[in-house]
């Protein structure tokens, strides 16, 4: 596996319309979602931002998030989905530990139960979900990662599932998810000793894809996006089907979920229209029909 390069050069801002739940109350939300715009359309951002905290997980972050991912779910423009920091040198250090002292024996496991859930509900996305790690993705915070389809991150990043040292185990589908990513074995290693490792060993052991060597990751979330993003999106999202439920059942069984998802695209206007625009020698244009 080969680091990722910046193949083209990539705006440091973005046009944006921001959005921002209207049940979050603070002046700063902890998460903000951009919807980009121009030639980034169809690519949302979340950014977490409690800089206080590292980007630690409160019940007000969980809600955000939730919320957030309900609202992409049903937004017909959304194609990619890319979950960064707004906050340097940390995507996310995990549960907000402060919080979780002044919350009693009963709430503690509905809490931990509603980030599952969150976590579900995100890999659960129809559209493809990128990582961009920075800093430090910790316990939930690797987590959240490990939900996403594809995950980048700097060299410098510091990974692991650390709950072991705390004396409990990943409750938000870490102990899954890192396991069927990376396998078994390493799954076990990594959990049992809680070691945290960089984003080089990360990429070499499968998981993140890419570790790269600028300070943020988000420029090749960015590129990769926008390389799905000129796909067909139809296509891509039964892609994603195919993948993510064949990938649970044998191959027999997964040959004929990709063959129910094939018959989902032949009858698009996409792919009549990237069929006119290859004889024509020409870009298509995709609209998800």
């Amino acid at each position: 596996m080969t680091s990722l390069k910046l193949l083209t050069p990539l705006s440091k801002t973005f046009s944006t319309v921001r959005f921002t739940s209207s049940i979050l109350c603070q002046k700063e939300p902890p998460v903000i979602v951009d919807q980009l715009q121009h030639k980034h359309k169809g690519i949302i951002q979340f950014r977490l931002n409690r800089p206080q905290t590292k980007n630690a997980i409160s019940k007000d972050t969980l809600l955000a998030l939730r919320t957030a991912v309900a609202d992409v779910r049903f937004n017909p423009d959304a194609r990619v989905l890319i979950i960064r920091s707004g906050v340097p040198g940390t995507f996310c250090t995990g549960a907000d530990l402060k919080e979780r002292k002044t919350m009693t024996p009963a709430e503690v496991p509905k809490f931990v139960n509603g980030l599952r859930a969150f976590m579900t509900e995100l890999s659960s996305l129809p559209i493809p979900v990128i990582a961009a790690i920075d800093g430090y993705a910790l316990g939930g915070g690797l987590e959240l990662a490990l939900a996403c389809d594809i995950r980048v991150a700097t060299k410098t990043a510091k990974l692991g599932l650390t709950e072991t040292k705390l004396a409990i185990i990943p409750g938000a589908g870490g102990t899954q998810r890192l396991a069927r990513i990376v396998g078994l074995a390493k799954a076990k290693e990594l959990i049992y000793t809680a070691r945290l490792i960089d984003g080089v060993e990360a990429e070499q052991i499968g998981l993140v894809n890419f570790s790269v060597t600028d300070k943020s990751s988000v420029p090749y979330a960015v590129q990769l996006a926008e390389q799905i993003n000129r796909n067909g999106p139809i296509g891509v999202k039964m892609a994603k089907a195919a993948l993510d439920l064949g990938s649970q059942t044998d191959l027999a069984s997964g040959l004929l979920i990709e063959e129910q998802c094939y018959a989902q695209v032949l009858p698009t206007k996409d792919r009549v229209e990237a069929l006119a625009a290859f004889a024509e020698k020409r870009e298509p244009v995709f609209k998800g029909e």
